[in-house]
């Protein structure tokens, strides 16, 4: 097993060189070539890795983690001065390292070091060797958004894992139904990547303005077909809603609610062919509508990017972050991920950037 590590008994710090520690206090070589004050950089092949870091330092710090295209992959976790904590999770590293059909990246595993006071005291990379995958096919409100304010829910979801499972993202902006389908380097590209006992969650509608009932709902299902073949458990997901509001305050029926001009219900269909094949469903749009409804016009701005953008379907880091928390208590709720497995992500506020 290839092994890669650094150790320091005084943490990395912002602005703060890397520094070694006392011979007599090493357990193990210390390797300072892999990382900086505020990034790592390993080596490595596509394939699955466990990190394990040990954050905190001589003063008090509150360390995050991302990696690849923008991931969240460790929530911002405060530490007491002169204390260490321990966190560990299992990350998909792969080329392209964001959205399927973008550019490949930089090759290996990258890692930023975050948060409001950073504090690296040690980091440790190896071969996961019995990790489950969360594939992902979607589109642009759940892809890696290689660009800030833009963030996909699927991106924020790895930061409430801990170490087994990972995230494989293979959500791509632009893409339907159809579009994912014949694009090889999307669903021909994911499927013979799927094994027993991996889940395969998918967001697809919001791209499908132009397709027919019929032709949707025979997407989906071929779909489900392809993920069961492979031994995999597939989960629908309705997408997520589009910020437009009536004048009484309640979401629109077409526009937010994913109803397409040909007066195809993408949520509904989902919810269908759900039922009819014994599909896991994780019914985002309900659960979205709720929470927009509920904060009403201004305050739901926050989960969007219409203050930066005018956007009213894409979401803010913190709107990703949002959903995805909606996600991941589903696959709790529903015994799709055992409860263990997911740690306490950020403390939202939801009306709150």
């Amino acid at each position: 097993m290839r092994r890669f590590a650094l150790t320091a008994l005084v943490a990395v710090t912002l602005g703060t060189a890397l520094s070694a520690a006392p011979a007599q206090a090493r357990q193990r070589p210390l390797d300072l070539s892999h990382c900086t004050a505020t990034a790592c950089h390993f080596d490595l092949p596509p394939g699955t890795y466990d990190v394990k870091v040990l954050i905190g330092g001589e003063t008090a710090s509150s360390t995050s983690i991302t990696g690849e295209t923008r991931r969240a992959l460790l929530p911002e976790t405060a530490t007491e001065a002169g204390d260490r904590v321990a966190r560990s999770f299992t990350v998909n590293v792969r080329t392209p390292e964001g959205e399927p059909t973008g550019p490949d990246g930089t090759a290996g595993l990258d890692l930023a070091i975050g948060g409001s006071a950073p504090a690296l005291a040690d980091i440790e990379v190896t071969p996961a060797q019995r990790a489950r995958q969360i594939f992902l096919v979607g589109d642009s409100t759940v892809c890696d958004q290689p660009g800030d304010p833009y963030a996909g829910w699927g991106q924020q979801l790895p930061q409430f894992l801990r170490k087994g499972v990972s995230v494989a993202n293979y959500a791509d902006s632009g893409e339907s139904t159809v579009s994912y389908l014949q694009n090889p380097r999307l669903w021909a590209t994911v499927q013979p990547l799927i094994h027993r006992g991996d889940l395969v969650l998918i967001q697809l509608a919001h791209n499908d303005k132009t397709t027919d009932g019929a032709t949707y709902r025979a997407n989906l299902e071929t779909l489900v077909a392809g993920v069961r073949e492979k031994g995999g458990t597939p989960v629908l997901v309705t997408p997520i809603v589009r910020r437009w509001f009536n004048s009484d305050g309640t979401l629109n029926n077409g526009t937010a609610l994913l109803v397409n001009g040909l007066g195809v219900d993408h949520p509904a269909v989902t919810r269908s062919v759900a039922a009819a094949h014994d599909v896991p469903l994780i019914d985002l749009t309900a659960k979205t509508k709720t929470l927009v409804e509920s904060l009403g016009v201004e305050a739901s701005k926050a989960l969007y990017l219409y203050n930066e953008k005018r956007d009213n379907t894409h979401t803010s880091v913190h709107g990703a972050t949002v959903y995805a928390e909606l996600v991941r208590a589903e696959l709790v709720a529903q015994h799709l991920v055992p409860g263990p497995v997911f740690r306490t992500g950020p403390t939202l506020s939801y009306g709150a950037s």
